[in-house]
């Protein structure tokens, strides 16, 4: 296979300058930390880790991993441990606010920021790197997934870390330039990826490297990888707490966490979340909104290119493959293919600076394929201008002028990000339509949503429980509200039951408990206290909406105490 477009030359080429990074650095954290203290803790799956993470610092066992006395062994303990971290340096332990479990997601997003830079200045240059840096800040998965407190952005990070080191082993080989250090942090990133989210990382970092020895005769690079030196490096990084694991609890982690998780995913749509294959497909245009048109145009080209090319045909390596299998697995949500994302940014920031990319054609599907694009991201963009500026009329009753700024942003983001003015320096395009997109998230995360009352029941619940509770060791009992976030507002010991629960834990404790009842339950509840209706005291009502199961709830204060 060529070379072609890898420099060989002696002397080496400028790099990106430290004050980039810290530029690049200074815009992520600009993209990425507001609205991380005032949106509430979203469900279920935020909720879920942040609670297992509160107990582990209630608890101090850093080995196994419950959600209230449940065991959540789906997910190793390495996002555990780093959110433990945050909390513990906070100094305010399991007391710490949302927004610190949400600083590792934070740190995570800006670390890909500038991994995915470093990597795009190495293999295209340095105005690529610029590109590949905003790209990756821009695209309205990571801005989602940095701002909450789950393992994504996190994995990202992992990712980009052993991608990069596989790209610079790969790429170096073709370029005759010596790879350095990168086999060891190629697994050492695949130890601490395990650590965070299982084989999710090794899985596509063997994709890749399976497609590129399919159509590069040249194998010899393998070799570089030190394949027993490193999976005995990988193990040293994850081994240790899979035996602790292990010993404390037996099979049951395997069992669950293998068993039940990884094998009901590839067999069959867990948790209501199976679709047929297509379905990344479709909302492709969603997910790399706004910067997924010129994305799909580098991957278009790139597929035209890359046998001429090793980058193009690295990059594609890492998309395809991986692309191909989640799409197959039944189980599909939104984040799994976050990993993959950065491939297609890199070949963004190819075709936006390479003078040979503009003379590459498209054949006819690749010209359909990139109009279906094209009118997908403009729906989309309408749709989330209209949703930025509509939530709050709809929830509220009146008109937010915040809203219409973010529907102004959302347009503003859009317009540049698929590539208007063709004239523009590249640079500036991207870096308008990734500042657009960061304020649009921001704008809604910080000033829109939060005032939102009616969607968030449980921050309207636990401040009420505050109010009313008539001792200071008062426990709340929620009759058809479960969701993880009042446990995680309203103490580890919140019971989540039905009506008849309710009134046995008001009935146990006559003088310090609470209740909350949903609607649905309030006869069972009412049925099971001595003395009927009139007996327990209301004492207050909400209304609102429970957005995880898209239901009006309507939820009423209990006490016995008078």
């Amino acid at each position: 296979m060529s070379t072609t477009g890898i420099k060989t030359s002696a002397t080496p080429r400028k790099t990106l300058s430290p004050l980039t990074y810290l530029l690049l650095a200074l815009l992520a954290l600009f993209a990425f930390v507001p609205g991380t203290s005032t949106l509430p803790p979203t469900d279920r799956d935020e909720s879920r880790f942040v609670q297992a993470t509160k107990q582990m610092v209630e608890s101090a066992d850093y080995v196994d991993i419950r959600f209230q006395d449940v065991p959540r062994y789906k997910k190793p303990a390495g996002i555990y441990w780093l959110q433990s971290t945050a909390v513990l340096l906070s100094g305010q332990g399991s007391d710490a606010p949302i927004w610190v479990y949400r600083l590792i997601s934070v740190l995570a997003g800006t670390f890909s920021v500038l991994a995915l830079a470093f990597i795009g200045d190495r293999m295209f240059g340095r105005t690529a790197g610029v590109i590949a840096g905003l790209g990756m800040m821009g695209i309205l998965m990571l801005g989602v997934e940095a701002r909450i407190a789950k393992t994504d952005a996190t994995l990202l990070a992992t990712a980009l870390l052993a991608q990069g080191a596989l790209a610079t082993i790969y790429l170096g080989h073709k370029a005759g330039k010596p790879q350095g250090r990168a086999h060891w942090w190629f697994w050492i990133a695949q130890g601490l990826s395990i650590l965070i989210k299982g084989p999710v990382i090794p899985f596509m970092s063997v994709l890749t490297i399976a497609a590129i020895a399919i159509f590069d005769r040249d194998r010899s690079w393998l070799r570089k990888l030190k394949p027993l030196p490193g999976i005995l490096l990988t193990l040293l990084v994850a081994a240790p707490w899979l035996i602790l694991i292990t010993l404390k609890t037996g099979s049951a982690f395997w069992q669950e966490s293998v068993g039940k998780d990884l094998l009901s995913k590839v067999g069959s749509g867990q948790e209501s979340h199976g679709f047929p294959p297509g379905y990344y497909f479709l909302t492709y245009s969603l997910f790399m909104w706004p910067f997924a048109l010129v994305a799909l145009e580098g991957g278009l080209k790139a597929l035209n290119r890359f046998r001429q090319d090793p980058r193009l045909l690295f990059c594609l390596a890492w998309y395809l493959p991986y692309w191909v299998a989640i799409e197959l697995i039944p189980t599909k949500l939104p984040h799994y293919a976050l990993p993959a994302y950065p491939a297609m940014i890199l070949l963004m920031a190819w075709v936006l600076t390479s003078k040979s990319a503009a003379s590459i054609e498209l054949s006819r599907w690749q010209f359909w394929l990139r109009r279906a694009c094209a009118f997908g991201m403009f729906g989309i963009s309408i749709g989330l201008a209209a949703i930025a500026f509509g939530i709050t009329p709809y929830f509220l009753g009146y008109v937010s002028w915040w809203g219409l700024l973010a529907a102004v942003l959302v347009l503003i983001a859009a317009r540049y990000g698929i590539g208007a003015p063709d004239g523009m320096d590249p640079v500036k395009r991207v870096a308008f339509a990734s500042a657009a997109a960061a304020a649009v998230f921001g704008v809604l995360t910080w000033k829109i949503l939060p005032p939102l009352k009616p969607l968030w029941l449980s921050p309207q619940i636990a401040e009420r429980f505050e109010k009313l509770k008539p001792c200071p060791a008062s426990v709340l009992a929620s009759a058809g509200y479960g969701e993880p976030s009042l446990v995680f507002l309203t103490g580890t010991n919140t019971q989540l039951t039905d009506g008849k629960g309710a009134a046995a834990a008001l009935i146990a404790d006559p003088a310090c408990a609470i209740a909350v009842v949903a609607e649905a339950e309030s006869k069972a509840f009412l049925a099971a206290i001595p003395g009927g209706v009139d007996a327990p005291r209301q004492r207050g009502i909400i209304e609102g909406m429970n957005y995880s199961k898209g239901e009006p709830r309507t939820l009423t204060f209990y006490t016995l105490a008078k």
